[in-house]
């Protein structure tokens, strides 16, 4: 028998999601085994669908070898740091993303991503200790297209993280196409460069819809089945003929939202492969708003350079 105490980053999940991530090696039915016949919590026989708790006592009735197997943690995969540090408390940590860095995993690239860097950083610091933990790893709370930069909020701990996933979730009223003013306690401020002369403040709305064989969006006016309503506000600071820089605010925050609403208005953003043309899309997460505090990202490079270029040096200062 081998027992495991549940800590407070472990508490509050259901039991058979702890074990998936606890018991990583184990295959989905050997957990749904263990929890029938191989388990107890506080002595007792638990549901998959039951919730643990800081100081619940689990007992394994299995062999030590055999858990030491299920739990075996993979070595730790090393990134090299391309983020800066914007904000960091003891549970909250913000940090600024490069052009070109992906947030999670994907087909083409598992090891050199965001999340892992982030990782890596807290295990130097000693804020994370991964031999410590049985099923939490510090996680972003949103994610960023590969090709925009800025800021990401990831929570350190498991009450930060839960915390900060319940701002940013979506706060939208679809039947009557409000959002409540307070904004669940986050604003998000980004800066664009988009193709177009925009010279007033513009609130767009209307229906973000996915078309999955080509994982794009379109903007709609009206309402329909799996459509999600959207509020973006746009603010220009610079303009010519040709281009505008733009403050865009994010009242509600969907997958492409700021790329597929400026495109649905002849503004799509410079540079932006899917929405308009090119690669090197300028679009920047520059600004946050959380419980009270005001986090800033400068410019890349690369983006404060182009705007130099397109409206003066003496003018991007300002911005």
């Amino acid at each position: 028998m081998v027992q495991v105490e549940i800590t407070a980053n472990d508490s509050g999940q259901r039991l058979d999601r702890f074990l998936k991530k606890f018991l990583a090696n184990a295959p989905l039915s050997g957990i749904y085994k263990i929890i029938r016949k191989d388990l107890k919590v506080n002595g007792k026989r638990a549901k998959e669908d039951s919730f643990i708790n800081e100081g619940d006592i689990l007992c394994f009735y299995m062999m030590d070898e055999e858990f030491e197997k299920l739990t075996a943690k993979k070595k730790p995969t090393h990134a090299k740091r391309q983020f800066t540090v914007c904000y960091e408390d003891d549970d909250v940590l913000v940090v600024s993303k490069p052009f070109g860095l992906l947030v999670h995993g994907d087909a083409t690239e598992k090891k050199n991503t965001l999340t892992n860097q982030v990782i890596d950083y807290l295990i130097e610091k000693g804020d994370y200790v991964p031999r410590l933990e049985k099923s939490f790893t510090p996680a972003p709370v949103h994610r960023l297209d590969r090709n925009t930069t800025g800021l990401v909020v990831f929570g350190k701990n498991a009450k930060a993280l839960r915390e900060l996933n319940s701002l940013f979730a979506e706060k939208s009223d679809v039947q009557n196409e409000t959002l409540k003013n307070d904004y669940n306690g986050v604003k998000k401020f980004y800066k664009a460069i988009c193709l177009g002369k925009i010279d007033r403040s513009v609130t767009l709305e209307g229906y973000l819809v996915k078309d999955s064989r080509t994982n794009k969006v379109r903007v709609s006016l009206k309402s329909s089945p799996g459509a999600k309503y959207i509020k973006t506000v746009v603010r220009p600071q610079l303009y010519n003929d040709k281009y505008s820089l733009v403050e865009v605010e994010l009242i509600t925050g969907r997958s492409h939202q700021i790329r597929a609403h400026l495109a649905s208005i002849k503004h799509p953003i410079l540079g932006d492969p899917k929405y308009g043309q090119g690669s090197a899309q300028y679009l920047h997460a520059a600004k946050l708003i959380l419980k009270g505090n005001e986090i800033k990202a400068p410019l890349p490079r690369e983006f404060r350079e182009k705007a130099i270029q397109l409206f003066g040096e003496e003018n991007i200062d300002e911005y």
